[in-house]
């Protein structure tokens, strides 16, 4: 290998590597999540313990559809399909939104509120704080913050409502895949 290629490989991998080191925590967030893209898990519910509506059923994650921009993860609570978690990137900033629907495929009235990002947060967590949207449309959600985490074996979807005992926490099992289930209510593939 002559001095001059050496030279030239040297340059590349040094460029890589600077590329690499310019990738900011929101990019190294939604680049951990796509990597689980049309993959599916179970969990279970950590807070609270004794919600009547998601306590002893089986939580099921599917990150059914990932694009450049968009990753839509439905979330099912025992045999009810009607919830997805949409999150999409952009100008290096993550919003998620709740798209929950009936059985035959209709809007909820109570559909796409959430939050956006306020910085580029960390590789494994970013706050959600709730939008303008979202205070309209749930008055009493104007306090919501909702957070996302994700490592090598865990994914936590968490909501707390600041002023009040609400708080919410769901632990997904990344460290054992599940069979993709059936589309959520309101998907035609």
């Amino acid at each position: 290998m002559t001095i001059k290629l050496k030279l030239i490989i040297i340059a590349c991998l040094i460029s890589f590597s600077a590329l690499a080191q310019d990738i900011t925590p929101a990019q190294k967030f939604w680049n951990t999540l796509k990597s689980h893209c049309g993959k599916a898990y179970e969990g279970k519910l950590e807070l609270p313990k004794d919600d009547k509506d998601f306590g002893g059923k089986t939580l099921t994650m599917h990150v059914r559809k990932c694009t450049e921009n968009e990753i839509k993860i439905p979330f099912f609570v025992g045999d009810d399909k009607s919830r997805t978690w949409i999150l999409t990137y952009k100008n290096d900033r993550i919003t998620l939104k709740h798209d929950h629907r009936h059985k035959d495929g209709s809007e909820d009235k109570i559909n796409f509120y959430g939050g956006t990002t306020t910085s580029t947060g960390k590789e494994n967590i970013q706050v959600f704080p709730a939008d303008a949207k979202t205070q309209e449309m749930i008055p009493g959600a104007a306090t919501n913050v909702w957070w996302i985490t994700i490592n090598a074996s865990t994914f936590t979807y968490n909501l707390r409502r600041l002023g009040t005992d609400r708080v919410f926490k769901v632990v997904m099992d990344l460290e054992k895949p599940i069979k993709a289930p059936s589309a959520p209510w309101g998907w035609k593939e």
